[in-house]
């Protein structure tokens, strides 16, 4: 995943393996650039890969090419038997997800930043200074209209809504039908933060994200009122960069309970509809959580991939044979925990006991997205603008 910082409003843009190499370099020169995600100067060398023991039968049934991410995580999006997915470029592509057919194609005007959201009746994107475009069923450009922020986050899209967030703390909920403003959301921005995607997810009528500072919460879909607020992690430490602690990735629900992770913080879950903590933990991670069957999975920012216990946050397992790899953000399916690495690599671990199942080459592009899952198709994208479906058995 991309991460930078964003420090008293000055953008410290630029590359890094890691969040954590991000701050590191930044505490070192404290100077404007960074260094490059494959750079050969890395602190790290990342883990070389043994071989794997095909336990897991993973067939690819169909690929695709829809232009590369460039800079940003374009998340696809998933909405009834479809993929969603955008490239840097502009375009956004409605893909059949058992066969890869492209049902419909649109092109924004402008360089996108994100990737969509969609509820299958109207897809939305966010592009360049703020643009955000909405696309009908059939591909056609609906509306645009410019929400004045950098968005790096897909919108959400349901319930008539379709959700924005900037990279300044303001949460736009928009009518679905024109793109009007029906109510916003802005908290204080902070003085240091990972510039990264923050997905969103409904529950219900409630919107639950996370927040700078540590925070998980839930909006209301009608007027964007707070309706809890918990603390996944606090700050500690004397400088601002010891005080980071964002939560990363999207919150991870499975029936009543909402999980989510913090760089430089823990991973804590919830309940759902009150906010009620059920246990926490000190844990780093860049990337988010996955949940599932009672486990919750997730990667910290040395590639370490972790199995707990999701109803009291006992150890499961941990493997470290990816150490230095900058994964992306994991995925539970079936009896596999998938996720992908910075050549491409989509690794299977067991659900039950972290070992690999299967392996699977890509296009040897970078796999910062999470994988996500139409019907029985497992789908990946890349950063090269390849998109992969497997069928797992």
């Amino acid at each position: 995943m991309i991460h930078a910082l964003e420090q008293s409003g000055v953008a410290r843009s630029g590359i890094a393996r890691s969040a954590r190499a991000a701050v590191l370099a930044l505490s070192a020169v404290a100077v404007l650039g960074g260094c490059s995600l494959f750079s050969s100067k890395n602190k790290h060398e990342p883990a070389t890969l043994q071989d794997v023991q095909q336990v897991l039968g993973v067939r690819q049934v169909w690929s695709v090419n829809v232009g590369k991410s460039g800079r940003y995580v374009m998340q696809p999006a998933v909405a009834g038997n479809n993929v969603y997915v955008s490239s840097a470029g502009g375009t956004v592509t409605a893909l059949e997800g058992a066969t890869g057919r492209t049902v419909w194609q649109g092109k924004a005007d402008v360089d996108l930043t994100s990737g969509p959201g969609s509820d299958g009746a109207l897809t939305a994107v966010a592009g360049e200074k703020g643009a955000v475009v909405a696309f009908d069923e059939k591909g056609a450009q609906k509306w645009k209209i410019a929400v004045n922020g950098e968005v790096l986050t897909a919108p959400l899209v349901g319930q008539g809504l379709v959700v924005v967030r900037t990279t300044d703390g303001r949460i736009f909920g928009l009518d679905a039908a024109n793109g009007e403003r029906k109510w916003i959301y802005q908290r204080s921005p902070s003085a240091l933060n990972l510039r990264s995607s923050l997905p969103m997810v409904f529950a219900g009528d409630n919107i639950i994200l996370g927040f700078a500072g540590g925070k998980l919460g839930a909006l209301a879909a009608s007027n964007g009122g707070l309706r809890w607020e918990a603390a996944v992690s606090y700050p500690h430490g004397v400088s601002e960069i010891e005080r980071l602690n964002d939560v990363t990735g999207a919150p991870s629900i499975d029936g009543q309970q909402v999980c989510a992770a913090s760089f430089q913080g823990r991973v804590a879950c919830f309940d759902i509809s009150t906010g009620a903590p059920r246990w926490g933990r000190d844990f780093s991670s860049p990337t988010g959580v996955t949940q599932g069957d009672g486990a919750l999975f997730a990667a910290d920012e040395k590639s370490i991939v972790y199995g707990f216990n999701a109803r009291n946050g006992a150890d499961l397992w941990k493997n470290e044979s990816l150490l230095w790899r900058d994964l992306g953000t994991p995925l539970a399916f079936g009896r596999a925990v998938i996720v992908g690495d910075f050549e491409g690599w989509l690794h299977f671990l067991s659900r039950d006991d972290g070992k690999f199942i299967a392996r699977v080459k890509t296009d040897g592009n970078p796999i910062g997205a999470a994988p996500v899952v139409v019907g029985q198709t497992l789908v990946v994208q890349t950063r090269g603008g390849g998109v992969y479906g497997y069928l797992p058995k």
